[in-house]
């Protein structure tokens, strides 16, 4: 058995290789462990955590969805009110050595490509020849700005940036974005802020109903079984209107405009003639799948997407993504790691036999 691979070096063999030591990274990496698999994990980060290590300090356990445990250990940190990006990474350290997953980090992955009848995969830190490939890598490395016409002269962030509130005290903000994350910004800083403004190209829709995992990630996964790109989560949700959104509805805080139609050089503008004067924005619009290691592969479709049966990519059964589409919340990277490692096994088992 080879878990955590057989060491750094040059064309390495391994029947599967892992790519992302995140939630869904590590559900299958301990899926492949309990059937004695000869695989490797891969992750770029210094340490255990995956996009958690990244999380603004002021996200808090509690003001999450909920976290999902990872097979075989429960997540119960005692002191929800913790910064998320402190639990868990640890709750993740703890994962890794529980189950002696030894995540060769940090790796930073420089292209899959064909060789078949296997992979390679290419790495800042040697070569790696793998049967099959379970990619799990997440979105957060890849953050989302649209383009709109003009310049701003004001200071501009993306959610991956934002650490905190306390450096836009007294300044004018724009959030840009309809999601959870944009919400949850909104509302710690407007109570600093001189002045904000929610903006999104939709109007949001407020749920009152228990979030229903589940249901979000059949939506999602039928755009990715057609190969379209995929849907965010919230798209198919709606936010869920938690006391905090109740409370931040009734100040105010979520009166939400239309987008704008163009930046200025002091704020941004509408095509009517209004324009809203700016020190910041904010740009809580998303991330895409952080695939551009695949590119040599040539998986996607016409329809901009990778075409998926399930975890498995449809145009290369060696492959299956993980925390990509319908897998990219905590409850489908769960279900899509583990689904992802008994596919994997049961195919080696039969190419093998």
């Amino acid at each position: 058995m080879g878990v955590g691979g057989a060491g750094v070096g040059v064309g390495v063999r391994t029947d599967v290789v892992v790519i992302g030591a995140g939630q869904a990274g590590l559900s299958a990496a301990s899926g492949l462990a309990r059937a004695g698999a000869d695989f490797v994990v891969l992750d770029g980060e210094e340490g255990p955590g995956g996009a958690w290590r990244h999380r603004w300090p002021t996200l808090r356990v509690d003001d999450t969805h909920r976290i999902h445990d990872l097979p075989g250990l429960h997540f119960d940190p005692p002191d929800p009110t913790r910064p998320a990006a402190e639990v868990v990474p640890e709750y993740f350290g703890d994962y890794e050595r529980e189950f002696g997953l030894g995540v060769e980090r940090p790796v930073h992955v420089l292209g899959v490509h064909d060789s078949a009848p296997d992979l390679r995969v290419e790495t800042d830190r040697g070569t790696w020849i793998t049967r099959a490939l379970i990619n799990a890598t997440g979105t957060w490395t890849r953050p989302f700005v649209p383009r709109y016409p003009g310049t701003f002269d004001g200071r501009q962030l993306h959610t991956a940036d934002y650490r905190g509130p306390d450096d836009l005290g007294g300044k004018r903000v724009v959030v840009v974005g309809g999601g959870t994350s944009a919400v949850q910004l909104l509302i710690e800083i407007a109570a600093v802020a001189a002045d904000t403004l929610w903006v999104t190209r939709r109007p949001p829709v407020f749920s009152d109903d228990t979030f229903d995992g589940r249901a979000a990630v059949a939506r999602v996964e039928e755009r990715v079984r057609a190969g379209l790109a995929p849907g965010s989560v919230v798209s198919v949700t709606g936010l869920l209107r938690t006391p905090a959104v109740r409370a931040a509805e009734e100040a105010g805080v979520l009166a939400r405009r239309p987008v704008f139609d163009r930046l200025v050089p002091g704020g941004v503008a509408w095509d009517d003639g209004a324009i809203w004067d700016a020190d910041v924005i904010l740009w809580a619009t998303g991330w895409r799948a952080a695939l551009g290691h695949l590119a040599p592969l040539r998986l996607r479709g016409p329809g901009g997407g990778i075409a998926m049966d399930g975890t498995r990519v449809v145009a290369d059964p060696r492959i299956h993504l993980v925390g990509y589409g319908p897998s990219a919340s905590t409850i489908g990277a769960n279900r899509a790691g583990r689904a992802a490692a008994r596919e994997v096994l049961a195919r080696l088992a039969g190419v093998g036999a």
